[in-house]
Parts: structure tokens; sequence; C-alpha cells
């Protein structure tokens, strides 16, 4: 066996290491959320909200305060994300800006990315301290917005990036300017990254507990106002596993069930809808 042949087989063991880890993991933790979550999920724990006595195992009750309040916080995060992403996305082809520019943002963009939700949370907090007012679904929705911005922001910008140049010059060429090509010509050939940019953002968004823990507060019942603080999907799994009740701990398992088929649904979407309009993209 010569050298070449050698290095192939061992980077081959490691890409089957690699995957067999991270299918692995990804199998276990939905087998664990399934099997401890299962036997808690019924039709009172997704149509009913929740009380004291939900939280200490003796009484019903459900979780849908929580699902309600994830709706209602990333949803329209997703929506602000998603004008103010596509904005930007479009702002820096260098039809419109230089290249030095464009490269600070994406890498400022990149940054943001990777910034830690809880630290979006903290400074959402701060405002709200500063301003006097409490934890509401109106903070709750602006943390999960700066959250998603950087995410559906760089997914849209490269998507951008793919649509041919001819396809540009075509509509120059028939009389277009640029902000009409940028608005109408470049996003209907790239929808398919936009749409699974916006899908990524609200999965993110509607799964993340750090950012709203201190901005959305937590409540038994459905937000009436944009000012009532809510509980989400991921707050009310973070209070039922810190209890000592094997019984509370099953019904985390359930609403983590939930969450999941949730985040499941989306990604599932996302490709379905990449897919379907992959086949109208000029190449």
């Amino acid at each position: 066996m010569n050298k070449r042949t050698l290095e192939e087989n061992i980077f081959k063991i490691l890409m089957m290491i690699s995957i067999s880890l991270v299918v692995g993991s990804l199998i276990i933790i939905v087998a664990l959320v399934i099997i401890n979550g299962a036997p808690a999920l019924s039709l009172d724990l997704l149509t009913q909200t929740s009380s004291g006595e939900f939280y200490l195992g003796a009484g019903g009750g459900g979780i849908l305060n929580a699902i309600v309040g994830s709706l209602l916080l990333a949803l329209p995060a997703t929506g602000l994300a998603c004008l103010i992403g596509i904005a930007i996305a479009l702002y820096l082809q260098k039809d419109f800006i230089h290249s030095w520019l464009a490269g600070f943002i994406r890498f400022s963009l990149d940054i943001l990315w990777g910034i830690p939700s809880i630290i979006y949370g903290v400074f959402c907090f701060l405002i709200m301290i500063y301003l006097g007012m409490s934890a509401s679904v109106m903070f709750g929705i602006i943390a999960l917005t700066l959250l998603e911005i950087p995410i559906i922001t760089r997914y849209m910008d490269e998507s951008i990036k793919l649509v041919p140049i001819g396809l540009k010059e075509g509509a120059y060429s028939l009389g277009s300017t640029k902000f009409e090509t940028a608005v109408k010509v470049v996003p209907r050939q790239a929808l398919p990254g936009i749409l699974a940019g916006i899908l990524l953002g609200l999965g993110r968004g509607i799964g993340d507990a750090a950012s709203i823990l201190f901005t959305a507060g937590f409540t038994n019942r459905i937000p009436s106002s944009i000012y009532d603080s809510t509980a989400a999907l991921p707050t009310m799994i973070f209070q039922l596993s810190t209890s000592s009740l094997p019984v509370v701990r099953q019904k985390a398992s359930a609403t983590a069930l939930v969450l999941l088929i949730i985040v499941f649904t989306i990604s599932i979407l996302s490709r379905t809808l990449s897919k379907r309009y992959m086949k109208h993209v000029i190449k």
C-alpha cells in the first residue's frame, strides 16, 4: 500500500467516525427525549395552560401557554429579522457598496452570529431596566430579533451572491435600474436560499432559552398584549427540569419532545420549500 492510498484510507476512516458521532448523538438525543417524554404526552398537556399544581405533579394543566408564547415570540422576531436581513443582504452586493466595507459588515455579522445568545438577553435586560419596564413579550421579541438577524442575513447574503451575473446584466440591458434588479429579480432567483435562511432563523429563535430568560419572563397565562410576560417552550423546560419530582421532570421531557417536533417540522419544511423553488432557479 503506497502513501497516497494510506492517506486516503485514514481520511475515510476519520470521516466515517465523524459521521457516526454526529448521527449517533442525534439518534441518542432523540431516543432519550422520546422514551422519557412520550408517556407524559397527552391531549391535556397540549390544550391546557399550566397552574401551580402542574409544577408539583399533583394536578392537571398543560403547556399551551408555553406553545402560544413561543409562537408569539419567534414569529414576529423572525419577520422583523427577515425584513432587516433582506435589506442588508441586498445592500452588501457589489452594485451598492465597496468590497472592503461589505467585507467588514460580513465579518461583523459573523461575530454577532457567534455571540452566545444570553448576551443578547442581558443586553435587552439592561435596556429594560434603564427604561424602568418589566419583562414582556416585546422585549423577548427584540432579543430574538437581534439573535436572528446575523443568521438570516448571512444565509441570504450567501444565497444572493450565487445569483448569476448574467441575469443581472440581462435585467440592466432591458432597462432595469440597480434598485429594481435588486428588489424584483435577485430575490426571486435566490428564493430557495432566502427561505432556508428564514426558517433556520425561526428554528433557532423558537428553540432558544437564554435570550428570553430575562426578557420575556414567565407566566401561567396566555399573554393578552405585548407588554405582558409570557412563558415559552424552552423556559418551560427549564422550569420543569429543575424539579426534584420524577413526574415533573417527565413533563419536561414531554415539553422537550414537543419542541423537538416543531424544530424538526421547520427543518423538513425548509428542505421541502428549497427543493420546490430550486426548479425555477436559472443555473
